[in-house]
């Protein structure tokens, strides 16, 4: 094995056969105009080392990313419950509409709105996230960015604790484009003081 010249410490060795085979290819290559050969580029072979120090290739070693826990999803709505949403016997304590926000605007929004919501011991609320506008016809676009992202706002450590249930809204209330979000009481026990 020839050793790297120390100046890549992610550079692998190369065994015999590799370095030829190496030499082979360069053997015919003349440095670019204006340009000089490189150092040490000739055909010596370069200096071994010597057996009473093995070399040892250990893989590079990447730190590892610190795993993002995943809150469990959150559970449906009870199916008695959903229908008299559905059909209105159920009243809406409040709805928050996502339209025209950005991501970030809406992520700010939900969170107070949520923190609000429990505050004023409301039971069910509605967030009307849209369906997605036309754009998202371009292939590999996914339709409704807010859609997508805001059950995985729900999730978050900050929200997790208020919210006992999420489910996408009958088609009365905005269907694919909006969530039923049953919250937890405080003072019943459902969320630490």
């Amino acid at each position: 094995m020839v050793p790297s010249d120390g100046k890549n410490k992610f550079m692998r060795l190369l065994s015999r056969e590799e370095l030829a085979l190496w030499r082979h290819v360069v053997a015919d290559v003349a440095p670019r105009a204006g340009r000089k050969r490189a150092p040490g580029g000739g055909d010596a072979a370069p200096p071994m080392p010597s057996p009473a120090t093995p070399m040892v290739l250990t893989p590079p070693t990447v730190p590892a990313k610190p795993l993002r826990r995943e809150s469990p999803p959150l559970a449906p709505i009870e199916k008695k419950l959903r229908r008299r949403l559905a059909s209105g016997r159920e009243p809406i304590d409040d709805r928050l509409d996502l339209h025209g926000m950005t991501q970030a605007q809406a992520h700010q929004a939900l969170i107070g709105f949520i923190h609000r919501a429990v505050a004023e011991h409301a039971r069910i609320v509605l967030v009307i996230t849209g369906k997605g506008g036309p754009a998202a016809e371009t292939p590999g676009v996914e339709r409704g960015v807010l859609r997508r992202l805001a059950p995985l706002w729900l999730r978050e450590p900050s929200l997790r604790p208020l919210v006992a249930a999420v489910e996408q809204a009958a088609r009365p209330h905005g269907g694919e484009g909006a969530f039923y979000v049953r919250l937890r009481r405080k003072g019943r026990g459902d969320i630490p003081a």
